[in-house]
C-alpha cells in the first residue's frame, strides 16, 4: 500500500519583503522534500504574487522592533521620511550577502517543484488585482478551496 503524501498548507497575509521570506522558502523547501504544498495568498500577502509588485516589494521599520540597525534608534524614528526605503535597502543588503534569492526567484522555485499557489478572490476583488497581474500558474479562489486542501495537511502555517 503506498504512503500517503505529506500535505504543508500556508496562509500568506503580509506582502513587505521581510514577511515573503518565510512562506516562499518554506513551501519551495518542502516540495523539494516531496510534500505537497499549498500556499493563499490574501490580504497584502497577495503583493507577493502580484508580477506588477513582487520585485519591488519594500520592509517598514516602524514597528518592526527587531530590525537590526547599525546604530541603536528608538521605533519612533521609523516613521521618518527614507526610513522604509532604507530598511528595504539594509535588508536587501543583508538577503544580498548571503545570498538568498529574490522573491521572484523563490516564486518561480515554488512554480518549480508545484507549489499550489491560491490568490484570494476576494482580496482581488477589494484591491482591483486582475489575474493578469497575477503570476502565470496561480489559481484564483476563495477559501473553501484552500480548506479543502488544508483540512487534510499535515502540517499547517499561518504567516
Amino acid at each position: 500500500m503506498q504512503e500517503k503524501k505529506k500535505r504543508m498548507a500556508i496562509i500568506a497575509s503580509k506582502g513587505s519583503l521581510d514577511m515573503a521570506y518565510p512562506p516562499l522558502i518554506l513551501a519551495s523547501t518542502a516540495g523539494a522534500m516531496d510534500v505537497e504544498v499549498t500556499i493563499f495568498f490574501t490580504l497584502y500577502g497577495v503583493d507577493i504574487i502580484n508580477k506588477n509588485k513582487y520585485g519591488s516589494l519594500q520592509v517598514a521599520p516602524i514597528a518592526n522592533p527587531a530590525m537590526p540597525s547599525p546604530v541603536p534608534m528608538p521605533n519612533i524614528l521609523g516613521m521618518l521620511p527614507g526610513m522604509t526605503a532604507l530598511g528595504t535597502s539594509m535588508m536587501k543588503g543583508m538577503i544580498k550577502k548571503i545570498n538568498w534569492p529574490t522573491i521572484p526567484e523563490l516564486v518561480q522555485a515554488c512554480i518549480d517543484v508545484d507549489v499550489k499557489m491560491i490568490a484570494c478572490t476576494p482580496t482581488l476583488e477589494m484591491t482591483g488585482v486582475k489575474k493578469e497581474d497575477l503570476v502565470e500558474g496561480v489559481t484564483m479562489a476563495g477559501a473553501a478551496e484552500f480548506l479543502n486542501f488544508a483540512l487534510d495537511a499535515n502540517v499547517s502555517l499561518f504567516i
